[in-house]
């Protein structure tokens, strides 16, 4: 009996572990959009946008991707989600009612860096979540990256 409970409090760390694994943290989340930020200033604006969109490593980790959204609030490029470039970023909402598009803007336009919470799908586990999304202001854009918590 010991043992089949030891088999069974194994498995269910082994899956706890397992998901874990699958969320990326909010340290992960600032190292990468460091790391967009510095691949957006030197392969330009044109270049950048086609990596992060193409999911390109080290720009798509486990739950961890970019976005960004230009002046228009249209989603400019997404790691996760290719088919919503284009799209408008405010049709999101953040938790007081505001787009996702015109909060990110606004909340980096005094010191260009800044965190927005909305509601979206996590890649990895395909339902609706909290996000958090941390977002920098390069040039054309405010580019981001996010962090999922589950409810």
């Amino acid at each position: 009996m010991i043992t089949i409970l030891r088999c069974i409090s194994f498995a269910l760390l082994a899956v706890t572990i397992a998901f874990a694994a699958e969320r990326g943290t909010l340290a992960q989340a600032q190292l990468m959009l460091t790391r967009v930020i510095a691949h957006y200033k030197a392969v330009g604006r044109a270049q950048a946008i086609a990596d992060f969109t193409a999911g390109m490593q080290p720009f798509h980790e486990s739950d961890l991707y970019v976005v960004c959204i230009d002046r228009q609030r249209m989603v400019s490029a997404n790691g996760a989600f290719p088919e919503n470039v284009y799209s408008s970023a405010d049709l999101l909402r953040t938790w007081s009612g505001k787009g996702v598009g015109t909060a990110a803007w606004e909340v980096t336009a005094a010191t260009g860096q800044g965190a927005v919470r909305f509601r979206w799908i996590n890649p990895v586990t395909h339902h609706l979540e909290t996000k958090i999304a941390y977002f920098a202001r390069l040039g054309e854009d405010v580019c981001g990256v996010g962090v999922y918590s589950p409810e």
